[in-house]
């Protein structure tokens, strides 16, 4: 472990919390969307900063390490840090939250500075979970965004029946969580056990001491299921992904594009689940490869049925983050560097898409085909950025979605030919539904009268889409500049688990 200077990591985590509190004790809503754009920035800013100082030739090593005493009488600490498959996800999350806050700047009315206020304490949050390297700091930051995205569907969500969908994402997280810490405590009571010790006193959370802890073969077993089944409804992967097509036909817009972009689940299976249990990791891969490759195929053809796009885009999601956990399964470099660049393009591809359903949703008053159509005439700019990142999310050359996407057919078909097909198949079903949808939505004549009526793209709201459009054809041309970054932790990961 490398340690900082400079406590640049907890600035991450406590700038949008202090943000939030400011947002609070302040009785002006212009000035409270002020404070959290500036501090949505400002936030931007410092993550960029962490990736600057950030040593890629060192990227298998914790970086900025911060450790602080917190409940000593369990061995808890403030312990945070940051590695190569870590960095880059904080200015993700930051950019992603500060697109979600400007297109949300004039569209809620009504508890406007509670709705930012929660917008930057789930940023908070969310970098917390990033940088964490004690299981129960890890779980205090998991559990402490739940609360912001319970608030923010029951309150502002789009549909009639948000609270229920709002309820229902707190009982699936609040199951995946009791799941989390049964085997956070197993670990930490087996760690005591090899020590030879006593409990508590013997007890440990630390990420990188349980790395080299033994855990015999039976407790791994029982690990590796709880933290995969936990991490797996957060996903969501089948059959745990009901949550998710509700969730983004009910909530908000911007919340839901940061719950399609920030895949804190699969983030947890890279960071936690298999590291912690190499042998039983290895062991049931071929498990893990095929819920992915039922989770792919399953949601691409429901995804295909679909006639509203904010639940197409749900199930698109969810059938991209399957090919994900094949990557991650596939146990090569190929299948974890497409894996890690895959979960970095959910934040921009995927997010902006839902964020382009909420400007239709907001303009028209639905996202359902039949009320669209021809939407290419009538607004072109929002048309050329919904074609640019629906492409990129089907992975067309020049863009980052290509990348990312062969990566990882390539690691499924050198590890086994029905993965092989099954990514294919999966690739095949995600251009057809996509494209099909774009048909009949934003091409042909125009169906309604008053479509000719609707604004196009505002300034505002074009600029927002610049930054994440842009990065994505740059990364299309340029892979190896994230690739390079998160190259040695990869190695290092696949190496604690196949030697």
């Amino acid at each position: 472990m490398i340690n900082g200077a400079f406590p640049i990591l907890s600035l991450t985590i406590l700038l949008p919390v202090l943000g939030a509190i400011a947002i609070g004790v302040t009785r002006n809503v212009n000035l409270a969307k002020k404070i959290a754009l500036s501090i949505a920035g400002l936030e931007l800013i410092a993550t960029l900063v962490v990736v600057w100082l950030f040593d890629a030739a060192k990227g298998n090593n914790f970086q900025l390490v911060e450790q602080h005493a917190w409940i000593p009488s369990l061995n808890i600490e403030f312990l945070i840090g940051i590695d190569g498959i870590s960095i880059l996800f904080l200015p993700m999350s930051a950019l992603l939250t500060l697109v979600a806050i400007i297109a949300s700047w004039n569209s809620v009315q009504n508890l406007t500075r509670f709705h930012f206020a929660l917008l930057l304490a789930l940023e908070g949050g969310t970098m917390g979970v990033f940088v964490a390297m004690d299981l129960m700091l890890f779980f205090l930051f998991w559990e402490l965004i739940l609360p912001p995205i319970f608030f923010l569907i029951g309150l502002w969500g789009a549909g009639p029946q948000r609270r229920g969908a709002a309820m229902k994402y707190m009982l699936y997280m609040l199951f995946s969580g009791v799941l989390l810490l049964f085997a956070f405590v197993m670990l930490a009571m087996n760690h005591a056990t090899q020590m030879g010790g006593s409990i508590p006193q013997d007890l440990s959370f630390s990420f990188p001491v349980l790395l080299n802890t033994t855990i015999p073969d039976n407790i791994q077993t029982i690990v590796f299921l709880l933290l995969t089944v936990g991490f797996a409804v957060k996903i969501p992967l089948v059959p745990f992904h009901t949550w998710l097509p509700t969730t983004a036909v009910e909530a908000p817009t911007q919340l839901t594009a940061l719950l399609v972009g920030l895949k804190l689940g699969a983030f947890g299976i890279l960071r936690f689940a298999m590291p912690l249990t190499p042998n039983a990791s290895v062991k049931y891969a071929w498990v893990l490869s095929i819920v992915g490759a039922i989770t792919l195929i399953y949601a691409a053809m429901i995804a295909l049925q679909q006639t509203n796009l904010r639940r197409l885009l749900a199930y698109a999601s969810i059938s991209h983050v399957g090919l994900v956990i094949i990557g991650i399964a596939t146990l090569n470099i190929q299948g974890v560097q497409g894996a890690i660049f895959q979960l970095l393009n959910f934040s921009l591809i995927a997010s902006c898409l839902m964020l382009i359903a909420g400007f239709i949703q907001h303009r028209i008053g639905s996202t359902e085909v039949t009320h669209l159509g021809g939407l290419a005439k009538v607004m072109p700019r929002l048309t050329s950025f919904f074609f640019l990142f629906a492409v990129a999310s089907i992975g067309m050359p020049g863009t980052s979605g290509f990348a990312a996407e062969l990566l990882l057919i390539i690691s499924a078909i050198n590890t086994h030919p029905g993965l092989g097909a099954a990514a294919l198949l999966g690739a095949i079903l995600g251009a057809v539904y996509m494209l099909s949808f774009i048909r009949r939505a934003f091409f042909g004549p125009v169906v309604h009268a008053h479509l000719n009526q609707v604004q196009d793209l505002r300034s505002r709201e074009f600029g927002l889409l610049c930054i994440p459009a842009l990065l994505v054809i740059f990364w299309g041309f340029f892979p190896d500049l994230l690739l390079d970054i998160n190259k040695m932790a990869a190695e290092s990961w696949l190496n604690r688990l196949v030697h």
